[in-house]
């Protein structure tokens, strides 16, 4: 598993207009080819009746799944330039759809490549960009007395909390990045003077926004 990566927030669609001709770029995250071929076709059935639907995508933690299609259009003219655009990004498990409705100019190769890219680059700039963190669910057990205070002490230090779960005490799960559990243990000893035990659970990802 990557300690990080950068993927799309999250499935949205974003058009714009060039010479008449609408670009409806919708796109996806995709954690396997089988979920990318999925998605193009779902997003294909509803716009059955365009000029074209072009799709890219990039799969795998070294991208090792990677797809381009130009669904008709001149040859490296859309497909190419929309991954090329995802790449660019660092994007990781995303899959994406131009969906293009000709009105009636023709845009020629290079104005192909700007109008795909552009699409692409405007849709991730719109719905927006997320890093996916790898950290270690850190869980302890407090009084409901002691929420607030430590609440307010994680939040001061950044940490995020993953989870609260209420029974006769107040057990809180919180993203430690690899690199900060022992700095956070020591920090929660001192926080605690000592009275709180900490539990290392699961490794799983977490989300923190990207800024463009």
């Amino acid at each position: 598993m990557l300690d990080h990566y950068l993927t799309i927030r999250e499935e949205g669609e974003h058009e714009i207009v060039i010479q008449k001709s609408r670009f409806i770029c919708t796109i996806a995250r995709a954690y396997s080819e089988e979920e990318a071929q999925s998605f193009i076709a779902k997003i294909k059935k509803e716009h059955w009746n365009a000029t074209h639907n072009c799709s890219a995508y990039l799969i795998g933690d070294r991208s090792e799944f990677q797809k381009a299609s130009d669904d008709g259009e001149p040859s490296g003219t859309a497909g190419i330039p929309m991954l090329e655009v995802l790449k660019k990004k660092n994007l990781q498990n995303v899959v994406v759809l131009v969906t293009r409705y000709f009105g009636g100019i023709k845009l020629g190769a290079g104005g192909l490549v700007r109008a795909y890219g552009s699409a692409v680059s405007e849709a991730c700039h719109e719905i927006g960009i997320v890093e996916h963190k790898l950290a270690t669910l850190v869980s302890f057990m407090i009084s409901y007395s002691q929420l607030g205070k430590f609440e307010n002490a994680l939040g001061q230090k950044g940490y995020d909390i993953a989870n609260k779960a209420f029974t006769d005490v107040v057990t809180l799960s919180v993203f430690v990045d690899q690199d900060d559990i022992e700095a956070f243990l020591t920090w929660m000893t001192e926080v605690s003077n000592g009275q709180v035990h900490c539990t290392l659970g699961e490794k799983k990802y977490y989300e923190k926004d990207v800024s463009q």
